[in-house]
């Protein structure tokens, strides 16, 4: 009886181990490569803020930081850069160069402390900031960190946790709507050993303001350094929501004992950091388990109109450097530019109508089990994501009776939700159609226009945008 009590279990146990073993495995696996320039080797021109900003030198490395996440046979790799941004046609570059993968998306930090990587802040307006060079090394980069996480995949289970965090972001631009949820998660081995942890924010990385000449990755370099010496594993940081604009600018960053801190030192950028650290450990000390399995991957490439006169110029002077198309009304499809067009985009005819320019982008939502992940190619306002669109808007703006975009969070469905900005391109500003208000008179009795319109390709972007993200989740 005992030997047949025994069998019976040992049939048993093995039913339940098959069971358990069809059921999808979560593996996780992290990689990090420097992609910090030589900045004696050639000028290095730092993004953000205005021209011919050359770098004196470094205070702490730009890196390329990745996770590769597997359920089953199915691979999604995620990496983040310390760049203030990268072109939908890098993104595929990399892509190609990394085939058995069901998605690579690929975001920048928005670092305002790096080199140009999109041309914009050149020695003048007529040059570009970007080395080709460099650009292929943060290709290469990109693909080795994503390697090497796809060669430490290890089993692993999952915890998230969500803190709000107002304190540390400043919303610059009038409606006053701030996206302060800092999401973290954290990936044990056996054992509770610590793999490794991802932690997305909502801010621009730009502390140390526009008289800086060292490259620094801002504060994601602190508040990394912070993660990691804590908890002893790999970090990777994304950013999120950085519209409106979310930016430290203007906080009040005080030290240990309580004292103010100067802008644009790196005392106060790291001591952000450090307290954006502390927000993502209060999340983590709370963080409960969650199912990242299984996956589930849609993307779609739109195509959108370039009505900005200033990148359109940059096109035109080969500053920015990216295909651009044919708008034909439908952001599904475009049309190639005549054959006579050159290179700089001169492709209109003196009697002709101007032709509307297009360029090609993506959006893609990751479904991750019970986290649903949202990334979208730019710096989109906080009202897009939450929901929170002013109603009624300003009757002084271009667009007062613009229809409300469907919001991003709005569909997503899941018991968790993440943002990820800037992912796989850099299109600039997406706000609201009907908070665009470049002609006076301005909103909200202001005598000049706030920042923001001339950073976007223009007033159709959010509207098209979001369309195409309410669609593509439409279908499963």
């Amino acid at each position: 009886m005992k030997t047949i009590a025994t069998l019976a279990a040992l049939i048993v146990g093995g039913l339940l181990v098959h069971a358990a073993g069809d059921a999808p495995t979560l593996r996780v696996g992290f990689g990090a490569v420097d992609v910090t320039p030589d900045v004696n080797a050639k000028p290095v021109y730092i993004a953000g803020y205005g021209k011919n900003r050359v770098a004196k030198g470094v205070h702490d490395p730009l890196m390329t930081r990745a996770i590769v996440l597997a359920d089953g046979a199915k691979k999604i790799a995620i990496a983040s850069v310390d760049v203030v941004g990268l072109s939908y046609p890098i993104v595929e570059q990399i892509r190609k160069r990394l085939p058995g993968f069901a998605y690579v998306l690929v975001s920048s930090t928005h670092n305002h402390e790096g080199p140009d990587t999109i041309g914009l802040w050149g020695p003048n307006a007529f040059q570009s900031g970007v080395d080709p060079a460099y650009i292929k090394r943060i290709e290469d980069g990109v693909v080795k960190a994503i390697q090497q996480a796809d060669k430490g995949l290890r089993g692993a289970t999952a915890r998230i946790g969500v803190v709000q965090a107002p304190e540390l972001v400043r919303d610059s631009r009038e409606p006053y709507v701030k996206h302060d949820d800092l999401v973290a998660l954290q990936f044990n081995a056996a054992q509770e050993k610590k793999l490794g942890i991802v932690v997305q924010w909502n801010c621009h990385p730009e502390d140390l303001g526009d008289k800086n000449t060292q490259i620094s990755a801002d504060y994601v370099w602190a508040t990394v350094g912070h993660l990691q010496a804590k908890h002893g594993c790999p970090v990777v940081y994304l950013t999120g929501t950085v519209g409106g604009l979310m930016t430290t600018l203007g906080l009040d960053v005080k030290d240990e004992q309580g004292n103010s801190l100067k802008s644009g030192t790196f005392e106060r950028t790291e001591r952000y950091g450090k307290l954006l650290g502390i927000a993502a450990d209060k999340a983590l000390s709370q963080a409960k388990p969650v199912a990242l399995t299984p996956f589930n991957v849609q993307r779609r490439e739109v195509y959108l109109p370039i009505d900005n006169q200033f990148y359109l110029l940059g096109w035109k002077l080969g500053v920015l450097d990216r295909p651009s198309y044919r708008w034909i009304g439908d952001p599904n499809k475009a049309e190639p530019l005549p054959t006579s067009a050159s290179s700089k985009g001169d492709d209109e005819k003196k009697d002709a109508a101007p032709m509307r320019k297009c360029l090609k982008t993506e959006v893609a939502r990751l479904r991750l089990g019970d986290l649903d992940v949202a990334a979208i190619p730019g710096e989109i306002y906080p009202e897009l994501v939450l929901g929170k669109v002013q109603d009624p808007q300003d009757p002084a703006a271009d667009f007062p009776d613009a229809p409300i975009e469907p919001s991003i969070y709005g569909q997503l469905k899941a018991p968790y939700r993440m943002m990820i900005g800037l992912a796989n391109d850099e299109i600039g500003y997406i706000l609201p159609k009907r908070q665009w208000d470049e002609k006076p008179p301005f909103c909200y009795g202001r005598k000049r226009a706030q920042y923001g319109e001339s950073n976007s390709l223009g007033p159709d972007t959010a509207p098209l945008l979001c369309e195409a993200f309410r669609e593509m989740t439409k279908k499963k």
